[in-house]
């Protein structure tokens, strides 16, 4: 049996969430693996406040220094959530040569590179399964199981507050703000909702999972990013007629030495199988040059789920000799030799609405054809007041051509009140 000492840095949702797992399931764990985790430290904020777990007050602290530099602690879990202190916490815990495990998708998508420096100058442990998608083995996957593979595509829905708004919109044809501060209401969404609803979480997430795809750096700042508050009731339901689902997506793809990094509402076909995963679910659905299409599902959040992916990391660490670090270098820009396109290819759902006369229709076609784009579908709305509800999908076209085209639609014969972009391939 080996026992590992083992310190907190925070002990909210998630921590208790560990707290639980660890105590409760201590005999399978000792069963299965033969160690035996011992919490000398918790740093908290408040060593009063009462929590989900029964921790007993003489393991808290409100220092930092007892945690991150005591030596008798060997591994550091990470719960605080942030930029900052936590990235401050986990460089000192790393410096001091203690492995340290994380659950934090911001500090590490925006400071990976520092943390990971320090890792390997100090011959330190630095995982993070459960940055990404709760208990959803992605990262180790991503890592191992798919290493003999070149991953070239990745499309995911990463965020359970945004898939569960979408798809209660898409249900029960509620508009946006409705169902938001329902969710609000329910505890599905913060108070302040934005790192979800603007898709910064999710880029985060993706910024983390395509660094590891493609073996090289994808910093968050290249990541193009569209939230989900613009969405409409309207746009859902015009989509469901013509057989397309709505998700707030993380897609990345690689052809060469050219990445498409983005996040953004996507609508894909309902043959998808992304369009079946509804409510606070997350999955990630990849295509490998060798193993072709595979998806990953499962709970993406929540005390249990994520606690499950950080005692996973916290056996997986204790299981190696030494320390493993990706392999590509760690920086804070763009992996040399590569470059961010922002001129992307996919197909486009656009919603007009225009005056009823002739000649109007063609117009927009002949707008769209300049920039040689195709459509695949077209449906218009009996006119009301003169004016009329024109939706259409067009074939694949590049980002670019489709703005230039849909600037140039004038004002006078029509408005466009939507572009949403399509990923056609189920």
């Amino acid at each position: 049996m080996r026992t590992v000492t083992v310190g907190f840095l925070g002990c909210g949702n998630i921590g208790c969430g560990v707290w639980k797992l660890l105590n409760e399931f201590k005999d399978d764990l000792l069963h299965r693996s033969g160690v035996v985790f011992d919490i000398k430290r918790i740093l908290v904020r408040d060593v009063h406040k009462k929590r989900d777990a029964v921790v007993p007050e003489n393991l808290l602290t409100t220092d930092p220094a007892q945690v991150t530099d005591d030596p008798a602690i060997e591994m550091v879990l990470e719960f605080m959530g942030g930029e900052e202190p936590a990235t401050r916490y986990m460089l000192r815990a790393l410096e001091m040569g203690k492995t340290v495990v994380t659950a934090n998708k911001m500090a590490l998508a925006l400071n990976w590179h520092i943390l990971q420096e320090a890792a390997e100058k100090h011959g330190s442990g630095l995982y993070y399964e459960a940055a990404v998608c709760g208990a959803i083995p992605i990262i180790r996957t991503t890592v191992d199981s798919l290493m003999s593979n070149r991953i070239e595509e990745m499309m995911g829905i990463v965020n359970g507050t945004t898939n569960y708004i979408l798809t209660r919109m898409s249900q029960e044809g509620s508009d946006y703000a409705a169902v938001l501060s329902d969710a609000q209401r329910l505890g599905l969404a913060e108070p302040d909702p934005t790192s979800d609803v603007e898709g910064f979480d999710a880029a985060y997430k993706l910024s983390i999972l395509s660094s590891l795809a493609f073996h090289a750096r994808v910093p968050f700042d290249v990541i193009y990013r569209q939230g989900i508050t613009q969405v409409t009731a309207a746009d859902i339901a015009f989509g469901k007629e013509l057989g397309y689902t709505l998700k707030l997506l993380a897609i990345a793809k690689r052809q060469g030495n050219v990445i498409d990094a983005r996040v953004h509402p996507t609508f894909i076909p309902d043959s998808h199988p992304l369009a079946s995963v509804n409510g606070s679910f997350n999955a990630i659905f990849l295509h490998g040059h060798a193993c072709d299409d595979m998806m990953l599902f499962g709970r993406g959040a929540g005390s249990a789920p994520t606690a499950s992916a950080v005692v996973s990391d916290m056996l997986y660490a204790v299981s190696r000799e030494t320390p493993r670090h990706p392999t590509f270098r760690n920086s804070d820009k763009l992996a040399e030799g590569l470059t961010v396109t922002n001129d992307w290819r996919c197909s486009f759902y656009v919603r007009l609405e225009a005056s009823d006369r002739p000649g109007v229709l063609a117009h927009i076609t002949t707008c769209l054809g300049n920039e040689g784009i195709s459509i695949r579908n077209l449906m218009q709305r009996d006119a009301v007041n003169g004016r009329a509800q024109i939706v259409l999908i067009t074939h694949d076209a590049g980002e670019c051509s489709i703005r230039k085209a849909l600037a140039a639609i004038d004002s006078r014969d029509a408005r466009v009140e939507s572009m949403i972009r399509v990923e056609a391939k189920a």
